[in-house]
């Protein structure tokens, strides 16, 4: 299919405007299509040539102001519209469309629980093709009026309030002018939860058969909701700008969630069917807050073209966490993005793929390119930046810069030049000089402290950076306490600006035990610990008071690991000694992660992985016996997670399985008893009766993923043949069940097994990519690439592949970033 080059988006805009769009959907014509009508209103300023999109199964009929055009002129997803004059005109298109079991355009579902279907639209960022008629740019905005034919006993949900008119017909109130990315559509049985907040109706929808788990979850997220939009009416002076709030809970979702206007969409695994920890509810309310920022920033002003994505994302994940900790119970959120977001825009913008928060226009100069910045980059390193402005700038400024572009392009579209004109217009500070700094430059620069010791003078510190961005930072001072050296006791913490040019910083008294860049977290910054320093994190790590300190020390021992700089070993050694005591969860579930999946998985060498997964079992077997108290469920039951996944031998989690308890519990849930066969198939345990077995017992749509997870993990070459051909020989894998299939597939205890399939991987996807397209190619690099054949003859392979396959840009872009993941591998087993 064709791209959308920013050449013509921009020749487009300039040529026409376009008013309203009417469009009736049929969803009860059968299981593989649905019918689409479209009327499209719009002006041409001029005479002049231009064309529509769509992706249609069958293009019926097209009229042009009356006048019939040829169906067949339809080239891939354009059709020509050729001599148009000035002037007012209407389109009409009548299509059938196909549904889509990848998650794109209009995905079609049915429950294996109950055998219900729903169908909802994925529209983002030209798939709204796939559903009708359209001028598919973000700055093309436009009235959106839908009606929807769908079967009896459904319900249908849109981006304004949607009205039963009878016999299976649906009405759905006109939006405002909004983007084509932003039109929503859910449909099905749903099961619905709705309220009133502020004289707007608000409502949660999911799936009947998970109804049970909504209710039980409902005055939660009710109450984060109505405390998020509550909050960013204090914040904003413009009002929420849409009838209604829907949030629907939809099955088989590629994203965490997507902000369509009114009808907010998220993937359905956060209606919770089995026990979650805080920090996994906290998680929830985040996206709930990110995705109702985004109804300002994103929905009532635009980005004009998708070279400033990050004008969306950054600001919603900046907001979301502030907001939450502002608004609700969730006051540590920081502490989590520090451990766990964080990190990923530090992988991400140390990859060759990296790219500027806000990168060049002529960077991204089509739709494929502009998929490919959803990263770390545009989220988390960007509402970093955001952080440090703020502190910077001053809350009081920030936000008024940030009502002042809301008033100045509300239903519009605004570019990254507009948003720094809207800030400077609220500060003396040089905005500019600071977006050039931060915004268009790539990479992450390090801080390294130099410490003198204390004189009658005092302390002294000196800080080398390596990078030119301007940092305002916090530091921290600790000293060992007198009476029980183990702990540590804050003596200072004061600011500084990097970088400084008046010398060393001088502070009073003797040198601290430990010092601490960037204490608390305000920068976006890689650092790292003076010798010193280092030894009493080794010894009191867990005693830091602040978590969020914690955080920062942590992600500075994961930096160095990465780095080359401090054994694997080394950072086992300090988990084994402080997770035991640590006391904040998210730092818990942070460090086990990276020790599991990258030091075991990755970093240590098969000859070494038993007794790093004999340290992580260790580490789990003393946060289980430390919570059989039971006041520390979430501690408790990350501990069980990880034991699960990391035990070497059946016998006791297969004990566990059998009594259907843990000792001391939890009882085991669905998530822990897929999760213990899941090991157990890994480990050679079970067989495929008994994954037919707990299939029977949970025939969800979770379980049929966890069927197919472990079926590719048994260590069973025709168990690992039938999964590849499922995977790469067969196109009727739904995205999370081809997901789950390529997740069980490669072991790292199964090395010789399936090492057959490393290189059939570099030619199997490129033909899998091309045939189903990006939502499929970035599963299959993501999930379905060989991550445990950490050795120079895959990384040759993965080479040879980038330089001489014309590769889909999704797969292409993966493949970048797991091989220079793999190298990163390399280089650290070699140290």
């Amino acid at each position: 299919m064709s791209v959308l080059t920013r050449d013509e988006a921009q020749t487009r805009a300039q040529l026409i405007d376009v008013h309203r769009y009417t469009v009736a959907l049929d969803l009860t014509t059968g299981d593989e299509t649905f019918e689409s009508r479209a009327a499209i209103q719009f002006t041409a300023r001029a005479a002049g040539d231009t064309f529509v999109e769509l992706k249609p199964a069958l293009l019926r009929s097209v009229t042009l102001d009356g006048q019939p055009l040829d169906p067949h002129t339809l080239d891939q997803n354009r059709l020509a519209l050729t001599g148009l004059t000035e002037g007012e005109h209407e389109l009409r298109v009548d299509a059938t469309m196909r549904y889509s079991r990848t998650g794109e355009g209009m995905h079609r579902f049915t429950d294996p629980t109950d055998g219900e279907t729903y169908v909802y639209t994925q529209m983002f960022l030209e798939d709204v093709q796939r559903v009708f008629a359209v001028f598919d740019q973000p700055d093309l905005k436009a009235v959106f009026a839908l009606s929807v034919t769908a079967p009896e006993g459904w319900t249908v949900l849109g981006n304004g309030i949607a009205t039963d008119e009878g016999d299976g017909h649906w009405s759905i109130a006109p939006t405002p002018p909004i983007s084509t990315y932003l039109v929503a559509v859910a449909a099905g049985p749903w099961h619905s939860v709705r309220t009133e907040h502020a004289g707007l109706p608000f409502g949660i929808h999911c799936r009947r058969s998970l109804a049970p788990h909504l209710d039980a979850d409902a005055d939660e997220i009710l109450t984060i909701t109505r405390a998020c939009y509550d909050r960013y009416h204090e914040k904003f002076k413009e009002p929420y700008p849409f009838d209604s709030y829907d949030q629907a809970f939809v099955p088989e979702f590629n994203a965490g969630a997507m902000e369509n206007p009114g009808l907010v969409t998220f993937r359905d695994e956060f209606v919770y069917r089995s026990a979650v920890t805080d920090t996994e509810r906290q998680t929830r309310a985040m996206v709930i807050a990110h995705e109702m920022a985004h109804m300002w920033f994103g929905d009532l002003v635009t980005l004009t073209w998708w070279d400033d994505i990050w004008l969306n994302e950054s600001f919603a994940e900046y907001m979301g966490y502030q907001t939450l900790t502002e608004a609700t119970r969730h006051t540590d959120t920081w502490v989590a993005f520090g451990i766990d977001r964080k990190s990923w825009g530090y992988d991400a913008d140390q990859r060759p793929s990296t790219h500027p928060v806000a990168p060049d226009p002529d960077a991204v100069p089509d739709t494929a390119s502009a998929m490919l910045n959803f990263d770390g980059i545009s989220y988390a390193k960007g509402a970093s930046a955001l952080r440090q402005l703020v502190a910077w700038l001053g809350e009081k400024d920030f936000l008024a810069g940030i009502n002042t572009h809301f008033a100045r392009h509300k239903f519009g579209n605004a570019t990254l030049a507009d948003f720094i004109d809207s800030l400077a217009a609220s500060t003396d500070r040089d905005v500019h000089r600071w977006a050039e700094q931060w915004l268009r430059t790539s990479g992450v620069d390090t801080l390294t402290p130099t410490i003198g010791n204390g004189s009658e003078a005092g302390w002294t510190l000196d800080i080398a950076q390596r990078g030119n961005r301007p940092h305002r930072i916090a530091v921290g001072a600790y000293d060992r306490d007198l009476v029980d050296p183990g702990q540590l006791t804050p003596r200072d913490r004061f600011e500084i600006d990097i970088p400084k040019q008046d010398g060393p910083t001088v502070r009073p008294g003797r040198r601290p035990d430990l010092v601490v860049l960037n204490d608390r977290d305000l920068t976006y910054a890689k650092v790292r610990l003076d010798e010193r320093s280092w030894a009493t994190a080794l010894d009191s790590l867990s005693a830091i008071p602040d978590p969020l300190t914690r955080a920062v020390v942590w992600n500075a021992a994961r930096d160095m690991v990465r780095d080359g700089e401090l054994a694997p070993t080394a950072y086992l050694d300090a988990a084994r000694t402080h997770l035991p005591r640590e006391s904040d969860l998210a730092v818990v579930q942070g460090v086990l992660a990276f020790a599991a999946t990258q030091i075991a998985d990755r970093y240590l060498g098969p000859d070494d992985r038993p007794a790093a997964l004999a340290t992580l079992t260790s580490i789990c077997r003393a946060l289980i016996r430390r919570t059989e108290d039971g006041n520390a469920p979430g501690l408790r039951l990350t501990a069980v997670r990880h034991f699960i996944s990391a035990a070497t031998q059946p016998d006791g989690i297969q004990d566990w399985l059998n009594s259907d308890s843990v000792p001391g519990g939890p009882e085991l849930d669905p998530e822990l008893r897929w999760r213990i066969l899941y090991r157990l198939a890994v480990l050679g345990a079970v067989d495929d009766d008994a994954i037919a077995a707990e299939l029977t017992r949970d025939p969800s749509a979770t379980g049929q993923e966890g069927a197919a997870r472990c079926r590719a993990a048994l260590p069973d070459g025709d168990a690992k043949a039938a999964a590849w051909d499922r995977m790469f020989r067969t196109d009727d894998l739904s995205n999370y069940l081809f997901t789950a299939t390529a997740q069980g597939f490669w072991q790292p205890e199964q090395a010789d097994l399936v090492r057959r399939y490393v290189p059939r991987f570099y030619t199997d996807a490129v033909e899998l990519a091309d045939r189903r397209g990006p939502a499929i190619a970035e599963c299959a690099g993501r999930y379905a690439f060989p991550i445990h054949a950490a050795d120079e003859e895959s990384l040759r392979l993965g080479e040879e592949c980038l330089s001489a396959a014309d590769l889909l840009p999704a797969l292409r872009r993966k493949l970048v970033d797991q091989l220079d993941d793999l190298r990163r591998a390399l280089r650290v087993r070699e140290g």
